[in-house]
């Protein structure tokens, strides 16, 4: 009960923090991206100021043995920077630059009860099935070691 009550926490506080800083609104983050036209910089502050947060975070959090809700931490392996990192990287960019909305930040969106975000929603739950839909076929078709 401790973890899902720490997690509600640390959801809302994430949650506020989108919808005070802005990151929640559509024409605020296109603005930012619109430097020839109607550019708003201070989501740069925004994006800067999680990055301190973030790196100080994951500093302190680290050198702990383990995360104070569970036995060990789960970090990812692989790092190497590939076509699928850079593609992917590319893709969300894209579409954050055309739909002013990233996962993060269009969570607490849904909660505005407007059509936009759960379209964008909508949009994203389909592409993430589209690419496990492929990720299996290519894993099946891919000739098996042994």
């Amino acid at each position: 009960m401790t973890r899902i009550i720490s997690a509600f926490a640390i959801g809302l506080v994430f949650g506020i923090g989108i919808l005070v800083s802005g990151m929640a609104n559509p024409a605020k983050v296109l603005n930012f991206f619109d430097i020839a036209g109607t550019w708003d910089p201070s989501l740069a502050f925004v994006m800067g100021g999680a990055l301190i947060v973030t790196a100080i975070g994951f500093r302190l959090v680290l050198s702990r043995s383990h995360p104070l809700l569970a036995g060990g931490f789960s970090l990812p392996t692989k790092r190497d920077i590939d076509v699928r990192l850079l593609g992917g990287a590319a893709i969300f960019g894209v579409g954050w630059g055309i739909a002013g909305f990233c996962p993060g930040g269009v969570v607490p969106a849904l909660g505005l009860g407007r059509s936009e975000p759960a379209i964008f929603v909508a949009a994203l739950v389909a592409g993430m099935l589209i690419v496990r839909l492929i990720e299996t076929a290519r894993t099946r078709a891919a000739p098996s070691a042994g």
